[in-house]
């Protein structure tokens, strides 16, 4: 079973909305979260830092983005922030903007009320591992009957570390609507916390761990309410497809967009009345304050033919940021 979150996330529809990187609850020794986002107040909508509402709204619909998913640290000990949001998202994009957030404790029931006015649509439990096995009888089990009560969706998302078949119970009794397993992963964040574990990296990937997955798929993997995140699809969904939704929004006529959803294009430094005396089409390039951007393909062919010395090739992110992947100098 995949979720609505999930299928908007599969087609790189979901902006995922940081809103708070402390988490008091406890240490996770697999929290992926970087040095740059843990134990921070600040906000990022995907990679771009938050100033502003504007900055949030800015960055959902420069991916046309068919919903959010909020995270943290943990969102709820910032509850009117993450209202703020919810509300700000839902006034924007109507209440077809479908939401979901990530959380590591219960909350209560003024919680799952505010959270569910203010307009979230699912909510997923990520409980703590030494209490696995044991969370029938205790607040797990009941915030579950009241978000629903409360008219949210509530769910279980975890770290795909082991097997553990309570979870499927709760499914069967009608607790939880359904349960994500991700694939345990490795990350700049917490690597030598789970090296110092006991864990490594799967033999020629890069962030996938080498553990017991195909045990946890033989228990929980054929419940039709349980979904398996496999760390390549997270790079091909999460990533790809919203990098892809994104480069479409924002190219220029003369950029070119990649499997890999980045744009490429020319830089030169050559005075841009040099492209006007050649008659190149406005179109095929930009004038920048101290350069010249155009069309890749047209650049290495004028400097084939002598018509400028030099250049490059650029690929970048079509994020805020615009992270430069590569350049590819042409004399």
């Amino acid at each position: 079973m995949i979720s609505k979150g999930c299928e908007q996330c599969a087609k790189g529809g979901k902006m995922v909305l940081f809103v708070y990187g402390y988490c008091d609850q406890r240490d996770c020794f697999y929290c992926p979260l970087g040095e740059n986002r843990k134990n921070v107040t600040d906000v990022y909508a995907n990679e771009r830092q938050v100033e502003s509402d504007a900055d949030v709204l800015e960055e959902a619909h420069r991916m046309d983005a068919l919903g959010t998913s909020i995270t943290g640290g943990e969102p709820q000990e910032a509850l009117e922030r993450t209202c703020h949001y919810l509300e700000l998202l839902k006034d924007e994009f109507g209440e077809d903007h479908h939401t979901h957030l990530y959380t590591g404790i219960t909350g209560g029931r003024e919680n799952m009320r505010r959270l569910s006015e203010a307009g979230l649509d699912e909510i997923r439990f990520h409980p703590p591992l030494e209490q696995w096995g044991d969370l029938h009888g205790t607040e797990w089990e009941e915030i579950l009957y009241i978000a629903r009560e409360e008219g949210l969706t509530p769910a279980f998302e975890i770290p795909g570390i082991r097997a553990e078949t309570e979870f499927l119970e709760f499914l069967d009794e009608g607790a939880a609507e359904f349960c994500n397993v991700n694939e345990f992963e490795m990350s700049d964040g917490n690597y030598r916390r789970m090296q110092k574990e006991g864990y490594e990296l799967k033999e020629d990937h890069m962030s996938a761990v080498d553990n017991d997955r195909e045990g946890i798929l033989d228990v929980m993997g054929d419940h039709e309410k349980v979904y398996f995140c496999t760390s390549v699809f997270k790079d091909a969904a999460q990533h790809r497809r919203r990098l892809k939704r994104m480069a479409r929004n924002v190219r220029r006529e003369f950029d070119d967009v990649t499997d890999d959803g980045t744009l490429v294009y020319g830089k030169t430094y050559t005075d841009p009345e040099h492209f006007e005396a050649l008659g190149v089409p406005e179109e095929f390039y930009t004038v920048k304050t101290n350069h010249v951007e155009v069309a890749w393909w047209l650049l290495e062919e004028m400097i084939e033919e002598g018509d400028l010395e030099d250049g490059e090739i650029v690929e970048q992110y079509p994020s805020y940021d615009g992270q430069v992947v590569e350049r590819t100098p042409l004399v």
